[in-house]
């Protein structure tokens, strides 16, 4: 095989021999009833999709319980995105690949942005905001978790890490608008950002795929969230020996339970306090800029000017720089 080339270097008429990680392939027929199989593969780079079209149950079976595959085929252009169209795959012994080639985490960039999170967190200065933030902190199979997870299964953030990274970000916008606005309470909004996001640790799966788990699909982050941060109050007031105070308890799971703004996005309640009301904002803004950076960065298309459509944005992105 000629030197290895990342799904993000991948270019239109392509020719493909190399190995890659199959996140999820699946055996399917089209209306004629012929077969292929539809791929999903991975490096540390990002994903493609592979199409094997005419393909026997044989084929299936071979690969079906392998986690690499060595792929054959060339790349294309089809509405709008690149994919792969197979001709060969065979299964490949996880002890001749190079991990390195397939860990879609970066460790060292993700204990940096952990120190500026502990940096940040810091400056609360309200005294039962930093018992419960040093609460979590000193959850370590939480915090494990909390620096390997995606913020989101596609759109934005959606890679290992991404949570914090996202989180480190929306931090950062708050504790940036707090001397504009002296009437926000900059302690609680900062814990709010931390907290907003927090059951996207147990929502989504960062082995592998990124996924929904069970507990994801069925009770949602929100719920979640609201679910650990009570937890957390429960480990502060069993430390400390007394009561956590309730109206702060309530602002709390206020800010985790309207971040999402909208009944229809998926909020249990709307923003009904100035920090709920700036955290929303800050959210949606940290998350459809790195969503429209993300876009623009991975597009293919030939214009020099704008994206493909996106059917995410419902449009398309002016990409090029402003002369």
């Amino acid at each position: 095989m000629s030197e290895r080339l990342f799904i993000n270097q991948l270019s239109e008429q392509t020719q493909v021999d190399d190995v890659y990680r199959a996140a999820d392939k699946q055996l399917r027929a089209n209306r004629q009833g012929n077969k292929y199989i539809l791929l999903k593969l991975a490096d540390r780079t990002g994903t493609l999709t592979g199409m094997f079209w005419n393909a026997e149950d044989r084929d299936f079976e071979r690969c079906q319980d392998s986690e690499y595959l060595h792929v054959k085929g060339r790349t294309q252009i089809y509405n709008g995105n690149m994919q792969m169209i197979v001709t060969g795959i065979s299964p490949v012994d996880p002890s001749q690949v190079d991990p390195a080639d397939f860990d879609m985490f970066d460790a060292s960039a993700s204990e940096q942005a952990f120190a500026r999170l502990k940096e940040l967190l810091g400056s609360v200065r309200n005294i039962h905001l930093r018992q419960l933030l040093d609460a979590c902190l000193a959850d370590e199979e939480f915090m494990t978790r909390f620096k390997q997870s995606p913020a989101a299964v596609t759109n934005h953030h959606a890679f290992p890490g991404g949570l914090l990274r996202h989180t480190v970000d929306l931090i950062e916008l708050a504790q940036l608008i707090g001397p504009r606005y002296p009437q926000l309470d900059i302690d609680l909004l900062t814990t709010g950002a931390f907290l907003h996001d927090i059951g996207k640790t147990e929502e989504l799966s960062s082995g592998g795929e990124l996924t929904y788990t069970d507990r994801g699909q069925l009770v949602g982050h929100i719920v979640i969230g609201v679910q650990y941060l009570a937890d957390r109050i429960a480990v502060v007031e069993a430390e400390t020996k007394s009561p956590f105070p309730v109206q702060l308890k309530w602002h709390l799971e206020h800010l985790i339970l309207s971040h999402h703004g909208l009944l229809e996005y998926g909020s249990p309640k709307v923003p009904l306090t100035r920090e709920a009301i700036a955290l929303h904002h800050l959210d949606n803004l940290d998350a459809k800029l790195a969503a429209a950076t993300s876009i623009i960065d991975s597009d293919i298309s030939g214009d020099k000017n704008w994206t493909n459509y996106n059917p995410s944005m419902g449009k398309k992105l002016w990409k090029s720089p402003i002369e």
